[in-house]
């Protein structure tokens, strides 16, 4: 069963029919998820703020949603991440397909390995087969990138002036808040995960003007018609 974990601007899989929705217990804790019709198949969805969205970036519980997948049979995951834009040339809104991480996040519960060591090869952090099915998706809406560095701080505020060039200097392309420790959680599970990303906004100190957020919201809403669009071309 493939599953999409949405976020902020795509809170529900407006496509999804025939929904049931569920609070599913697991040991790490409950986590909401829905399973209908998508285009004939039988898909699952995780709103990873909840239902109604109330937890922060910070806040949220990865190791519940990923495990819910994981209970359920998942066998890919496709997250839907809003995120700034870091490398100046990226248009608002567009779509860029991320093929790196560097995480900046600190204090989240990064793993489910407990009482045990245990590592992960994490040098590809996306699945590529997945990524190369989101690239050919991508083809019927044209705006979209086809690699990039997503830079995950903590949230769940914005970055700083001084934190956009420092993740420039680091080789970021984009910064979001979600991305970690969902993909990690995601390859401890074995599950293939890919992020399609929306940039929203540039990031702080792009023409030393500030972030207008009252633009994000227009962003998202463009934005997420793509995502929807690449769906379809999906499935």
């Amino acid at each position: 069963m493939k599953a999409v974990i949405g976020g902020t601007g795509f809170a529900e899989f407006d496509d999804l029919t025939d929904i049931t929705g569920n609070v599913v217990k697991t040991s790490f804790g409950d986590a909401y998820l829905e399973r209908g019709t998508f285009r004939g198949e039988t898909m699952a969805f995780v709103p990873r703020h909840g239902h109604p969205p109330r937890q922060p970036p910070h806040r949220i519980n990865y190791r519940a949603n990923i495990q819910a997948l994981s209970d359920i049979g998942a066998d890919s995951i496709i997250a839907v991440n809003a995120v700034g834009g870091v490398d100046a040339s990226l248009d608002v809104p567009s779509l860029v397909i991320p093929d790196q991480i560097i995480d900046y996040t600190s204090g989240r519960e990064h793993t489910f390995f407990q009482g045990e060591i245990q590592h992960i090869d994490f040098t590809y952090p996306f699945d590529q087969a997945l990524r190369d099915q989101l690239i050919a998706a991508t083809g019927s809406v044209g705006n979209a990138t086809h690699k990039g560095v997503y830079g995950c701080t903590q949230g769940p505020r914005l970055e700083t002036a001084a934190e956009i060039e420092r993740l420039r200097r680091d080789g970021c392309d984009i910064v979001g808040m979600t991305a970690m420790p969902e993909a990690a959680l995601a390859r401890e599970r074995e599950i293939p995960y890919a992020s399609l990303c929306v940039v929203v906004n540039q990031g702080a100190g792009f023409n030393d003007a500030p972030v207008a957020l009252d633009e994000i919201g227009a962003a998202l809403e463009e934005g997420m018609q793509c995502v929807r669009e690449v769906f379809r071309s999906l499935v």
